[in-house]
């Protein structure tokens, strides 16, 4: 059986922790800043984990990591 390819895309937008779980970066940080409030900016700043009803898929895209 060949081997299966990796979703470049998803290859570089999440990350495998230590513990199996996948991280992301939280979206809407990128324009109209002007309305969001500083605590909502810093919090979009920081990383979180992929949600576990989406984890099946993001397993699928990244079959080696």
């Amino acid at each position: 059986m060949p081997k299966m390819k990796t979703n470049r895309s998803a290859a570089k937008r999440f990350t495998k922790t230590g513990s199996g779980k996948f991280a992301r970066r939280r979206q809407n940080l990128r324009h109209i800043l002007t309305k969001k409030n500083a605590k909502r900016t810093r919090r979009l700043g920081q990383g979180t984990l992929v949600d576990k009803a989406n984890e099946k898929a993001v397993r699928r895209l990244l079959p080696y990591a």
